[in-house]
């Protein structure tokens, strides 16, 4: 097994549950499925035993719940957990209990690769360093309102935000959302290995970064990794070539 294949654990009470899940996963190789079990006292053993780094965790179960089998966890030996439930009003609960996703069954394969993507990004990123260093001490979502419903964004999965006025643009996953939050508040939140200024109103997510620009007056132009172009301006430009190893 490859050091980047993440190993993932089913937890369901339903054996048609979780064979749907074999079969989203069947689309990516670089999952590999080290276990299932059928409730939450199964769950807890087969997490001390096989340490796996991904949990899919279902929150009805007979005895005790999704919920209260992460709280018999330890903090520190939390595994990445996305929820995959028939119920929808458990999402913001879930998202408070640490979740990266929540994933409503049936299961719809684009919403799942979607959650996958989401895993990915942030299993990167404990592979790294600096970002196992920042992992605890910033802000790993956002909640912002969308109508009457409140949508809950990974920090990780941010491209890029714009300042507003006293509001913030923050563009995710190809969608942008207006959240009620200063940008210079919201930046001392995030991570500053992660989140760069590159511009009095725009910070970016480095991750996202494909191409830099130079262009005149010792400005530049940054290229993102869906070809969102932004510029980069003189005054952080010393902040960039830091972070980004720019000459």
């Amino acid at each position: 097994m490859s050091a980047a294949t993440i190993r993932a654990l089913l937890v369901d009470d339903e054996v048609l549950a979780r064979l749907a899940l074999r079969q989203a996963l069947a689309a990516h190789g670089d999952v590999a499925i080290v276990g299932e079990c059928g409730n939450a006292t199964e769950a807890l053993q087969a997490i001390a035993a096989l340490t796996p780094d991904l949990i899919f965790l279902d929150i009805r179960m007979p005895g005790m719940d999704g919920f209260k089998l992460l709280h018999q966890l330890k903090p520190d030996a939390l595994p990445m957990v996305v929820f995959t439930t028939a119920y929808g009003q458990h999402a913001l609960r879930a998202f408070d209990a640490g979740a990266l996703d929540y994933v409503l069954k049936p299961i719809d394969q684009a919403r799942f690769d979607q959650a996958l993507a989401r895993v990915r990004r942030h299993w990167q990123g404990l592979q790294s360093p600096a970002a196992a260093t920042t992992h605890a001490s910033h802000l790993q979502r956002i909640s912002v309102r969308v109508g009457e419903h409140i949508r809950v964004i990974a920090v990780d999965a941010i491209d890029w935000i714009r300042a507003d006025g006293n509001y913030v643009q923050i563009h995710a996953d190809g969608a942008h959302y207006l959240h009620r939050e200063t940008l210079s508040h919201l930046l001392e939140t995030l991570a500053p290995a992660r989140f760069l200024r590159i511009h009095r109103g725009t910070v970016v997510n480095v991750e996202r970064i494909r191409e830099v620009h130079p262009l005149f007056n010792g400005n530049a132009e940054i290229v993102l990794h869906d070809g969102t172009r932004l510029d980069l301006s003189r005054r952080f430009r010393a902040g960039a070539r830091a972070v980004l190893g720019l000459p």
